[in-house]
């Protein structure tokens, strides 16, 4: 899949810089999703925030270090879209917000390969034992090793959800082991 990409370190409840990365994405996604309705004739929905996490050491996720954390936040973006079109919609949004920082902004692709996933319901700090137990029990009792950057894929708004009702994918690119 392709994204636009941007990265970032921090704790994503206080972090300006992730606030600002998050509007970034949004900006850029919502101007492309308009261009290209307009001159290419093809309509879309924008995809929902993902983001990958991990840290120098593993150890920060366990303790909720999180401003330790790392991450690289993403949107989906349509195959058809051409790079001119991406390179002008970000000077769009530059002029329409020049205080946001667009200059991490970039489309990268994704290939994660095999991965385990599971929804978890409720607020963001409640994942912890979800994402313990699929690395602590799960995963080595199917003989699986994580393989890659632990990925979120946030299906609720949380401006718009009651914490109890937000709705997480959690994905886990993995290996077999023998």
């Amino acid at each position: 899949m392709t994204y636009l990409m941007i990265d970032g370190k921090g704790d994503p409840r206080t972090s300006v810089e992730y606030q600002h990365a998050i509007e970034a994405l949004y900006s850029v996604s919502y101007t492309l999703k308009f261009t290209s309705k307009k001159e290419l004739a093809k309509d879309y929905t924008v995809a929902p925030l993902e983001g990958l996490w991990w840290s120098d050491d593993m150890g920060n996720f366990a303790a909720m270090n999180t401003g330790e954390w790392r991450w690289t936040m993403m949107i989906m973006l349509p195959e058809w879209i051409p790079s001119k079109m991406l390179k002008e919609a970000v000077a769009t949004v530059a002029l329409k917000k020049p205080t946001l920082d667009l200059s991490g902004i970039r489309r990268e692709a994704l290939t994660e390969g095999l991965c385990v996933r599971t929804m978890c319901v409720g607020p963001y700090d409640d994942e912890g034992p979800t994402i313990t137990e699929l690395h602590t029990r799960y995963l080595p009792d199917n003989k699986l090793v994580a393989n890659g950057k632990h990925h979120e894929i946030y299906l609720s708004d949380p401006r718009k959800s009651a914490p109890e009702k937000l709705k997480t994918i959690l994905r886990q690119p993995v290996k077999r082991v023998k």
